[in-house]
């Protein structure tokens, strides 16, 4: 092999494993859970469901989405007539801190960097000592791009149990457990 040759083969080598090593940092959210259980993974796809509401609370703003099964039971009105929502009903919010658009007219706030995502998720059997429900809550960290369990740590304080948001969601509980209104179209 000739000088060239061999640094030309030297010098992919390297390319080859810096971006096998880039490749291998990137963290796949889907195999995270927090205690009790509850994965990530089973709210898979849940950046293309449809828009329950919109929220801001605490600083946040927030999109909250829906499952078909979840915005289904809202069409029939659940919780406002009396049902339950159904086992398999999941909800995502996600949040983020807002940012103005200067520039733009109005100078609207709009997502800016995410902050985490939140889930729950109506399970009867596998949650029946917390309303029948089960939440997860993860932080975002923008610089790394990855997500970890929310802890008491974050901001805001969040339990990172399965049954975490069973205690703040019982103040609606005549609502199935569930603060989020369906919005008006």
């Amino acid at each position: 092999m000739t000088r060239i040759a061999s640094s030309l083969a030297g010098i992919l080598a390297l390319v080859l494993a810096v971006l096998g090593g880039i490749a291998l940092a990137q963290q796949d959210k889907y195999t995270l859970k927090v205690p009790g259980g509850l994965a990530f993974s089973e709210f898979r796809g849940y950046e293309a469901w449809p828009v329950i509401a919109i929220s801001e609370n605490g600083g946040l703003i927030a999109a909250i989405l829906g499952n078909t099964v979840m915005i289904d039971a809202y069409k029939k009105v659940v919780p406002g007539n009396g049902e339950p929502f159904p086992d398999g009903a999941k909800m995502a919010k996600v949040h983020w801190n807002p940012k103005k658009q200067e520039t733009y007219p109005g100078q609207p706030t709009v997502p800016g960097i995410q902050h985490d995502v939140d889930f729950m998720v109506k399970d009867s059997k596998r949650f029946g000592d917390s309303g029948g429900w089960g939440w997860a809550a993860f932080d975002y960290d923008a610089t790394s791009g990855t997500f970890r369990p929310s802890t008491v740590a974050s901001h805001p304080p969040q339990e990172n149990g399965a049954k975490c948001g069973f205690a703040c969601h019982t103040v609606v509980k005549n609502r199935d457990y569930v603060f989020t209104e369906y919005g008006n179209r």
